[in-house]
Protein backbone atom coordinates (compact mmCIF):
# COMPACT_ATOMS: atom_id res chain seq x y z
CA UNK A 1 0.00 0.00 0.00
CA UNK A 2 0.91 3.55 -0.75
CA UNK A 3 1.51 5.48 2.59
CA UNK A 4 -0.04 9.01 2.28
CA UNK A 5 2.23 9.85 5.57
CA UNK A 6 3.67 13.17 5.16
CA UNK A 7 7.39 12.27 6.31
CA UNK A 8 7.11 9.81 2.93
CA UNK A 9 7.72 13.08 0.89
CA UNK A 10 10.28 15.12 2.93
CA UNK A 11 12.58 15.57 0.06
CA UNK A 12 9.27 17.31 -1.29
CA UNK A 13 8.36 18.99 1.52
CA UNK A 14 12.05 20.42 1.22
CA UNK A 15 11.50 21.50 -2.27
CA UNK A 16 8.25 23.20 -1.09
CA UNK A 17 10.38 24.84 1.68
CA UNK A 18 12.49 26.56 -0.61
CA UNK A 19 10.25 27.16 -3.66
CA UNK A 20 8.67 30.41 -2.53
CA UNK A 21 11.38 32.21 -0.97
CA UNK A 22 11.23 34.88 -3.01
CA UNK A 23 7.43 35.11 -1.80
CA UNK A 24 6.71 38.38 -0.56
CA UNK A 25 3.14 37.64 0.65
CA UNK A 26 2.92 36.59 4.17
CA UNK A 27 0.61 33.37 4.90
CA UNK A 28 -0.40 32.95 8.63
CA UNK A 29 -1.99 29.51 8.86
CA UNK A 30 -5.51 28.89 10.99
CA UNK A 31 -5.66 27.10 14.11
CA UNK A 32 -7.72 23.74 13.89
CA UNK A 33 -10.41 23.98 16.84
CA UNK A 34 -10.30 21.45 19.69
CA UNK A 35 -14.02 20.27 18.43
CA UNK A 36 -12.59 19.25 15.25
CA UNK A 37 -9.17 17.56 16.88
CA UNK A 38 -11.79 15.53 19.55
CA UNK A 39 -13.58 14.09 16.57
CA UNK A 40 -10.63 11.77 15.17
CA UNK A 41 -10.17 8.27 17.17
CA UNK A 42 -7.62 8.36 20.52
CA UNK A 43 -5.89 4.89 18.09
CA UNK A 44 -5.05 7.74 15.47
CA UNK A 45 -1.27 7.21 14.57
CA UNK A 46 -0.49 10.40 12.67
CA UNK A 47 -2.53 13.60 12.70
CA UNK A 48 -1.73 16.10 9.80
CA UNK A 49 -3.79 19.18 8.98
CA UNK A 50 -3.55 21.52 5.64
CA UNK A 51 -4.75 25.44 5.67
CA UNK A 52 -5.79 24.83 2.08
CA UNK A 53 -6.91 28.08 1.53
CA UNK A 54 -4.28 30.17 2.87
CA UNK A 55 -1.92 27.73 0.58
CA UNK A 56 -4.22 28.26 -2.62
CA UNK A 57 -2.88 31.85 -2.76
CA UNK A 58 0.92 30.70 -2.50
CA UNK A 59 3.28 29.40 -5.49
CA UNK A 60 4.15 25.91 -4.59
CA UNK A 61 0.27 25.27 -3.80
CA UNK A 62 0.36 22.81 -6.71
CA UNK A 63 2.99 20.78 -5.12
CA UNK A 64 1.97 20.64 -1.67
CA UNK A 65 -1.14 19.08 -3.25
CA UNK A 66 0.19 16.26 -5.11
CA UNK A 67 3.08 15.56 -3.18
CA UNK A 68 1.53 16.08 0.21
CA UNK A 69 -2.13 15.99 0.49
CA UNK A 70 -3.54 12.34 1.04
CA UNK A 71 -4.41 10.25 -1.96
CA UNK A 72 -7.63 9.65 -0.44
CA UNK A 73 -8.43 13.17 -0.01
CA UNK A 74 -8.30 13.97 -4.28
CA UNK A 75 -10.81 10.81 -4.52
CA UNK A 76 -13.01 12.64 -2.27
CA UNK A 77 -12.78 15.80 -4.37
CA UNK A 78 -13.99 14.31 -7.53
CA UNK A 79 -16.25 12.89 -5.76
CA UNK A 80 -17.49 16.27 -4.40
CA UNK A 81 -17.45 18.17 -8.03
CA UNK A 82 -19.67 15.34 -9.25
CA UNK A 83 -22.34 16.71 -7.06
CA UNK A 84 -21.36 20.30 -8.32
CA UNK A 85 -19.30 20.87 -4.89
CA UNK A 86 -16.30 23.08 -6.28
CA UNK A 87 -13.66 21.53 -3.80
CA UNK A 88 -11.38 25.01 -4.90
CA UNK A 89 -13.76 27.47 -3.54
CA UNK A 90 -15.90 25.38 -0.75
CA UNK A 91 -13.40 23.69 1.10
CA UNK A 92 -10.96 25.60 3.41
CA UNK A 93 -9.61 23.47 5.68
CA UNK A 94 -7.65 19.79 5.71
CA UNK A 95 -7.57 17.45 8.73
CA UNK A 96 -6.68 14.00 8.43
CA UNK A 97 -5.55 10.97 10.76
CA UNK A 98 -4.12 7.97 10.02
CA UNK A 99 -4.73 4.34 11.57
CA UNK A 100 -2.33 1.78 11.32
CA UNK A 101 -3.77 -1.48 10.26
CA UNK A 102 -2.08 -3.31 13.04
CA UNK A 103 -3.73 -0.99 15.32
CA UNK A 104 -7.30 -3.05 15.06
CA UNK A 105 -5.06 -5.86 16.98
CA UNK A 106 -4.04 -2.80 19.99
CA UNK A 107 -2.02 -3.98 22.12
CA UNK A 108 1.59 -2.60 23.17
CA UNK A 109 3.39 -4.11 20.18
CA UNK A 110 1.01 -1.55 17.95
CA UNK A 111 1.74 1.30 19.24
CA UNK A 112 5.69 0.91 17.50
CA UNK A 113 5.40 -1.89 15.23
CA UNK A 114 5.99 -0.19 11.30
CA UNK A 115 2.79 0.01 9.85
CA UNK A 116 2.69 -2.14 7.00
CA UNK A 117 -0.97 -0.74 5.77
CA UNK A 118 -3.37 2.00 6.94
CA UNK A 119 -6.59 3.33 7.00
CA UNK A 120 -7.72 7.17 6.68
CA UNK A 121 -10.15 9.02 8.48
CA UNK A 122 -9.80 12.84 7.16
CA UNK A 123 -12.46 15.88 7.72
CA UNK A 124 -12.44 18.62 5.27
CA UNK A 125 -13.80 22.18 6.37
CA UNK A 126 -15.58 24.63 4.80
CA UNK A 127 -18.91 25.85 3.29
CA UNK A 128 -21.51 23.08 1.88
CA UNK A 129 -25.15 22.57 1.15
CA UNK A 130 -25.69 18.87 2.69
CA UNK A 131 -29.42 18.61 1.66
CA UNK A 132 -28.70 19.23 -1.89
CA UNK A 133 -25.82 17.43 -1.98
CA UNK A 134 -27.37 14.51 -0.54
CA UNK A 135 -30.47 14.35 -2.58
CA UNK A 136 -27.94 14.19 -5.71
CA UNK A 137 -26.33 11.62 -4.43
CA UNK A 138 -29.49 9.68 -3.80
CA UNK A 139 -30.41 9.90 -7.33
CA UNK A 140 -27.13 8.09 -8.16
CA UNK A 141 -28.38 5.48 -6.00
CA UNK A 142 -25.21 5.05 -4.32
CA UNK A 143 -24.77 2.49 -2.03
CA UNK A 144 -25.49 3.74 1.85
CA UNK A 145 -24.83 3.08 5.20
CA UNK A 146 -27.16 4.93 8.18
CA UNK A 147 -25.02 5.24 11.30
CA UNK A 148 -26.87 6.95 14.19
CA UNK A 149 -28.69 9.17 12.02
CA UNK A 150 -25.75 9.89 9.36
CA UNK A 151 -26.36 8.60 5.90
CA UNK A 152 -22.76 7.39 4.90
CA UNK A 153 -22.00 7.37 1.16
CA UNK A 154 -19.98 4.61 -0.33
CA UNK A 155 -17.73 5.64 -3.03
CA UNK A 156 -17.23 2.27 -4.73
CA UNK A 157 -19.49 -0.62 -3.98
CA UNK A 158 -19.38 -0.08 -0.47
CA UNK A 159 -18.32 -4.24 -0.03
CA UNK A 160 -14.51 -3.72 -0.95
CA UNK A 161 -11.75 -3.18 2.23
CA UNK A 162 -10.55 -0.40 0.47
CA UNK A 163 -14.14 1.57 -0.54
CA UNK A 164 -14.18 4.80 1.44
CA UNK A 165 -17.28 6.81 2.75
CA UNK A 166 -18.33 9.90 3.35
CA UNK A 167 -20.94 12.08 5.42
CA UNK A 168 -21.68 15.50 6.23
CA UNK A 169 -21.58 15.96 10.02
CA UNK A 170 -23.01 19.53 9.92
CA UNK A 171 -22.75 22.53 6.96
CA UNK A 172 -19.48 23.07 7.67
CA UNK A 173 -18.08 19.74 8.10
CA UNK A 174 -17.79 16.91 5.21
CA UNK A 175 -15.94 13.80 6.82
CA UNK A 176 -14.45 11.39 4.51
CA UNK A 177 -12.29 7.80 5.33
CA UNK A 178 -12.85 3.76 5.29
CA UNK A 179 -15.93 2.52 7.23
CA UNK A 180 -14.71 1.74 10.21
CA UNK A 181 -12.98 4.99 11.14
CA UNK A 182 -16.26 6.80 10.28
CA UNK A 183 -18.35 4.45 12.29
CA UNK A 184 -15.97 5.19 15.18
CA UNK A 185 -15.70 8.98 14.78
CA UNK A 186 -19.81 8.77 14.98
CA UNK A 187 -18.99 6.76 18.45
CA UNK A 188 -16.79 9.77 19.37
CA UNK A 189 -18.85 12.58 18.42
CA UNK A 190 -21.80 10.31 20.84
CA UNK A 191 -19.75 9.70 23.48
CA UNK A 192 -19.75 6.12 22.57
CA UNK A 193 -15.61 6.17 22.33
CA UNK A 194 -12.70 8.05 23.56
CA UNK A 195 -11.41 10.88 21.15
CA UNK A 196 -8.11 12.11 20.22
CA UNK A 197 -8.41 14.83 23.27
CA UNK A 198 -8.04 11.66 25.34
CA UNK A 199 -4.25 10.62 23.67
CA UNK A 200 -2.42 11.78 26.35
CA UNK A 201 0.51 11.37 24.15
CA UNK A 202 -0.08 12.50 21.19
CA UNK A 203 -2.86 15.71 22.00
CA UNK A 204 -0.14 17.77 23.90
CA UNK A 205 2.59 18.06 20.83
CA UNK A 206 -0.58 18.59 18.75
CA UNK A 207 -1.50 21.14 20.56
CA UNK A 208 1.81 22.52 20.44
CA UNK A 209 2.25 22.80 17.05
CA UNK A 210 -1.59 23.94 15.97
CA UNK A 211 -1.71 27.02 14.51
CA UNK A 212 2.41 27.23 13.66
CA UNK A 213 2.25 25.98 9.67
CA UNK A 214 0.46 26.22 6.63
CA UNK A 215 0.52 22.41 6.74
CA UNK A 216 1.94 20.77 10.10
CA UNK A 217 1.95 16.80 11.29
CA UNK A 218 2.65 15.01 14.64
CA UNK A 219 3.87 11.11 14.28
CA UNK A 220 3.59 8.96 16.82
CA UNK A 221 6.09 6.65 17.60
CA UNK A 222 4.98 3.78 14.82
CA UNK A 223 4.62 6.68 12.16
CA UNK A 224 7.93 8.21 13.51
CA UNK A 225 10.05 4.66 12.56
CA UNK A 226 8.13 4.60 9.19
CA UNK A 227 9.48 7.90 8.23
CA UNK A 228 13.11 7.59 9.32
CA UNK A 229 13.04 4.00 7.47
CA UNK A 230 11.79 5.96 4.58
CA UNK A 231 14.13 8.91 4.48
CA UNK A 232 17.20 6.62 5.51
CA UNK A 233 16.72 3.17 5.19
CA UNK A 234 21.09 2.57 5.85
CA UNK A 235 19.82 2.93 9.07
CA UNK A 236 18.69 -0.52 9.36
CA UNK A 237 22.31 -1.18 8.35
CA UNK A 238 23.78 -0.31 11.70
CA UNK A 239 22.69 -1.88 15.05
CA UNK A 240 23.02 0.72 17.82
CA UNK A 241 21.04 3.47 14.96
CA UNK A 242 18.14 0.91 14.59
CA UNK A 243 18.12 1.02 18.45
CA UNK A 244 17.91 4.72 18.46
CA UNK A 245 15.46 4.78 16.45
CA UNK A 246 12.98 2.38 18.28
CA UNK A 247 13.86 4.54 21.48
CA UNK A 248 12.20 7.08 19.45
CA UNK A 249 8.56 8.69 20.47
CA UNK A 250 7.49 11.30 18.49
CA UNK A 251 8.11 13.84 15.17
CA UNK A 252 6.88 17.00 14.73
CA UNK A 253 7.06 18.77 11.12
CA UNK A 254 5.25 21.91 10.06
CA UNK A 255 5.47 23.46 6.90
CA UNK A 256 5.40 27.45 7.45
CA UNK A 257 4.51 30.51 4.81
CA UNK A 258 5.83 33.98 5.68
CA UNK A 259 8.39 35.80 3.46
CA UNK A 260 9.80 32.32 2.74
CA UNK A 261 8.66 28.91 3.14
CA UNK A 262 10.54 26.85 6.06
CA UNK A 263 10.14 23.11 6.32
CA UNK A 264 10.50 21.84 10.22
CA UNK A 265 11.23 18.41 11.46
CA UNK A 266 11.23 18.10 15.54
CA UNK A 267 12.45 14.91 16.93
CA UNK A 268 10.90 13.86 20.16
CA UNK A 269 12.87 11.67 22.46
CA UNK A 270 13.18 9.91 25.63
CA UNK A 271 16.40 12.15 26.22
CA UNK A 272 18.13 14.78 24.96
CA UNK A 273 20.85 12.74 23.92
CA UNK A 274 18.37 10.68 21.66
CA UNK A 275 16.77 13.20 20.45
CA UNK A 276 19.98 15.11 19.42
CA UNK A 277 21.83 11.68 17.90
CA UNK A 278 18.62 11.61 15.71
CA UNK A 279 18.44 14.93 14.20
CA UNK A 280 22.14 14.04 13.49
CA UNK A 281 20.91 11.14 11.84
CA UNK A 282 17.56 12.74 9.99
CA UNK A 283 20.13 15.92 8.81
CA UNK A 284 22.72 12.78 7.26
CA UNK A 285 19.12 11.68 5.39
CA UNK A 286 18.67 14.89 4.12
CA UNK A 287 22.32 15.41 3.13
CA UNK A 288 22.46 11.54 1.49
CA UNK A 289 19.49 12.22 -0.34
CA UNK A 290 21.37 15.99 -1.48
CA UNK A 291 24.23 13.85 -2.99
CA UNK A 292 21.90 11.68 -4.73
CA UNK A 293 19.87 14.54 -6.54
CA UNK A 294 23.46 16.43 -7.42
CA UNK A 295 23.74 14.69 -10.77
CA UNK A 296 19.92 14.62 -11.48
CA UNK A 297 18.48 17.06 -9.90
CA UNK A 298 20.41 19.58 -9.04
CA UNK A 299 18.14 22.13 -7.98
CA UNK A 300 16.62 19.91 -5.82
CA UNK A 301 19.92 19.16 -4.54
CA UNK A 302 20.13 22.93 -3.55
CA UNK A 303 16.32 23.10 -1.77
CA UNK A 304 17.39 20.53 0.53
CA UNK A 305 20.18 22.79 1.82
CA UNK A 306 17.17 24.19 2.81
CA UNK A 307 15.41 22.14 5.36
CA UNK A 308 16.10 22.63 9.26
CA UNK A 309 16.42 19.47 11.84
CA UNK A 310 15.85 20.39 15.58
CA UNK A 311 16.06 18.21 18.38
Amino acid sequence: MKFSTLIRTIAATAALAAAALALPCSARAGRLGPDIIGLFPKEVGEFAYADLKQARSLKWFAQLKEQMIPARFKQFEQFLASAGIDPNTQVDELAWGLVAESMSGKGAESATAVPTGEDIVGVALGSYNPSSAEAFFKTQKLPTLKVRGYTLFAFGTGSGPNDLFFFFLDSNTAAFGHRALLEKMIEVRFGGEEGLLRNEKLYPLINEVNGSGVVWAVLNPAYTRLAIRQLAPEIEQFPEAAKLVRRMKNLIINVDAGSSVDGHFQAVAGSTEDANSLSQLLQAGFLYKRYQAQQSNPELAQLLDQVRVNP
